[in-house]
């Protein structure tokens, strides 16, 4: 017997393998940032991905992610020709803010031991 989530996992797996490399080729302009699939997160019908995405060298993450929005439908078509599965997710874009928060906790961090005697 498969272990109870499992091929959630590895569904959520593949899909950011192949949204990864869709990505790189499809928004990966000279100055317009870098993009990262940091995570995929499948409903248990794998009727929906959540998809987690970093981005790097551009100044506003927030107007890339609204054009990655609006490519949703292309996105979806393309992965589903790349994923064989009977149903194709649909597809949620949000912003990974963990590297910024880590970030944040080490210049806080760095702070302390400046202030420690």
């Amino acid at each position: 017997m498969a272990i109870p989530g499992l091929r959630t996992r590895r569904v959520a797996e593949l899909i950011q393998l192949e949204l990864g490399r869709l990505l790189l080729r499809d928004f990966q302009e000279p100055g317009a940032g870098f993009v990262s699939v940091t995570a995929v997160e499948v409903t248990p019908d794998l009727l929906q991905a959540h998809v987690h995405l970093s981005i790097f060298g551009t100044d506003d993450p927030e107007a890339l992610l609204e054009r990655i929005e609006a490519s949703k439908g292309a996105l979806r078509k393309a992965l589903a020709s790349r994923v064989k599965l009977k149903y194709n997710p649909a597809l949620f874009f949000s912003l990974d803010r963990g590297q910024e928060h880590a970030e944040r906790i080490d210049e806080l961090l760095e702070r302390t031991k400046k202030h420690d005697p």
